[in-house]
């Protein structure tokens, strides 16, 4: 029998995805666009020319702006959506979503509100029962062009994640389990915090040395918040945490590394957030994330610093001395 797959989501990740489920044989793929004239433009041109420009989309993969179209009969419903704009865009769907047709989240956030995460925020909007999030090292640009891509599915649902990890599986997409989704869904988020951070770093110029710490202490940071919420140590350093986080602090794709670069050169984050066509979701996370480290009392200095540069106007430069000067401890690492 032929699975079903709805994409809800045509950013750049979700067309991604969607290509790719669309290769592997006895697919049905559904892409779903929020926007009708989105929707449009891509049936028209086979092309996401706004943000992968010269990957074709199979003409298997049937394009619609009706969310009720999208999921009917699903065997499978890939949430693509920001975290920002997740509860807006599904909000059609509550009361109304077969409650047993599995989700997998390809979302990497938190919600500013509520501080839930997306596996959450579907449990909570949609009654989901079976949850599953995808996450790790893997830019859409890539994992368009065929490049090969490790990536990890984890759910508190074995039998669900061996069948992402089976469905997904290709020779140039491999996908690893996991049960800690808390741990692999706040690594996803965290590691953009710290790639604005890296961009700040680059757009200073200031060198390897300086980068090789910011990572490792962003790490850090991201592994001790995580335990304080009932992580798993060990998942920060496999492909949802250092795996993504040197992809995002390294690659010219990163997004969120490009929002620090602009910060570093003088741009304010309105300007940039209005020039921006994709969504830097470690702008929205750092906000949401630093006001629950306020409440619970655990020490984040890097991304303490980061919420200053984008939310109260901290010159980066400035931002960067306060760490360096900040008072001398001893290397302590999270167990």
């Amino acid at each position: 029998m032929p699975t079903t797959y709805a994409i809800l989501g045509a950013g750049a990740w979700g067309t991604a995805i969607g290509r790719h489920l669309a290769q592997q044989t006895s697919n049905n793929v559904r892409l779903w666009c929020a926007h009708p004239t989105t929707a449009d433009e891509l049936r028209a041109h086979r092309e996401n020319r706004r943000l992968l420009p010269g990957v074709g989309i199979p003409d298997s993969v049937a394009i619609t702006d009706d969310i009720f179209e999208a999921i009917a009969a699903a065997d499978l419903c890939v949430g693509a959506i920001p975290t920002v704009h997740m509860r807006g865009a599904l909000s059609p769907l509550a009361r109304r979503y077969p409650a047993e047709v599995p989700w997998l989240s390809l979302a990497k956030g938190v919600e500013i509100e509520t501080f839930l995460r997306p596996t959450q925020i579907a449990e909570n909007l949609l009654s989901v029962e079976r949850l599953a999030v995808l996450s790790g090292p893997s830019h859409a640009e890539e994992v368009s062009r065929g490049l090969p891509t490790s990536l990890v599915a984890a759910s508190a649902d074995p039998d669900l994640a061996r069948w992402v990890q089976t469905a997904l599986t290709s020779e140039r997409f491999r996908v690893y389990t996991n049960a800690d989704v808390i741990g692999v869904e706040l690594a996803g988020a965290l590691k953009n915090v710290i790639g604005i951070a890296a961009g700040i770093c680059d757009g200073l110029g200031f060198g390897d040395n300086a980068k090789a710490a910011l990572l490792t202490r962003g790490l850090v940071e991201m592994a001790r918040f995580g335990i304080a919420l009932g992580a798993e140590h060990a998942t920060f350093y496999g492909l949802a945490g250092v795996g993504d986080l040197m992809t995002t602090c390294f690659s010219p794709h990163g997004r969120n590394r490009r929002v620090g670069q602009r910060l570093a050169a003088g741009e304010s984050l309105a300007d940039i957030l209005a020039r921006t066509t994709m969504v830097a979701e470690g702008v929205y996370t750092t906000r949401s994330v630093y006001e629950r480290t306020q409440a619970m009392g655990v020490d984040m200095p890097i991304l303490t610093e980061v919420y200053r540069v984008l939310y109260e106007g901290k010159p980066p430069l400035q931002a960067v001395t306060d760490l360096m000067l900040r008072r001398l401890a001893r290397e302590q690492l999270p167990t």
